[in-house]
């Protein structure tokens, strides 16, 4: 009984500071595009004396509380970073359950009723090419049940890798040279961007770039559009992320000046 006591303490305890964190941020200074490396499942697991796929079970079920919680700070676009080009070297079997679950996953968000009640638009970035086709299929379903809204914008990357997007972006771009539509002096920083996945976001640059699990990385991940993105490393691994960490994230950027080389 002394036991449970104890844990009933410690929650209203992080509740009382969680509104005291979510007090705290200034809502005239949130950054309109969040882009999180969601690392730290397979450890989770570890924790658990699991195996990995319940690391990205438990992974995949976090996304939908932290959209949640940037739809009601009024974050508007959010990026994730779901699986990279290089996370295909991993074991036939890991990687065959991954794809199941993002099939699953893009057919929940595609089918959640909150999606289509804040008017969120889904999209996958990255060489959704390389995807099985039932997972490209589900990618489809999600992007075309939510093609005509603009409110708040959930960008997968899936398959991505930040280098491989700026060599498509060039081979695009290479292309129209070699059709005459454009001359090697008009390519610009402009023109790259237009490019680029993130081309058609209203917000294509993360303000914030948040990385769970203790890395401090980014890992050939938007590694065009952060050239100027603040960046926040925290502990937690990703499944066990809270809305305090995600709060504290927040907070750490907006007491930070943004001087973008000036």
């Amino acid at each position: 009984m002394l036991d449970f006591y104890k844990i009933l303490d410690k929650s209203r305890v992080l509740k009382i500071y969680e509104n005291i964190l979510e007090e705290s941020i200034d809502k005239n200074n949130l950054p309109k595009h969040i882009a999180i490396i969601m690392d730290g499942n397979r450890r989770t697991a570890e924790i658990y004396g699991k195996d990995k796929y319940y690391g990205h079970y438990l992974g995949a079920e976090k996304v939908r509380e932290v959209l949640r919680w940037s739809r009601d700070l009024g974050i508007k676009v959010v990026t994730l970073y779901a699986f990279s080009t290089e996370n295909f070297k991993r074991s036939e079997e890991e990687v065959n359950k991954l794809m199941e679950l993002f099939e699953k996953k893009f057919y929940e968000i595609a089918d959640d009723e909150e999606t289509h009640k804040y008017e969120v638009r889904v999209r996958a970035i990255g060489r959704i090419n390389l995807l099985p086709k039932n997972v490209q299929k589900a990618i489809k379903y999600a992007e075309k049940k939510t093609e005509n809204y603009n409110k708040f914008f959930v960008n997968i990357a899936i398959a991505y890798g930040g280098q491989q997007e700026i060599i498509d972006a060039i081979k695009k771009i290479a292309e129209k040279v070699k059709r005459g539509e454009i001359e090697p002096e008009d390519i610009n920083k402009k023109l790259i961007d237009e490019h680029l996945y993130t081309a058609n976001l209203p917000f294509p640059n993360p303000d914030l770039i948040i990385r769970t699990s203790g890395e401090e990385r980014i890992s050939n991940f938007l590694i065009w559009q952060s050239s100027y993105s603040e960046l926040y490393f925290c502990d937690t691994y990703w499944p066990l992320f809270r809305k305090i960490d995600f709060l504290r994230a927040v907070r750490d950027y907006q007491r930070r000046q943004r001087r973008f080389g000036k």
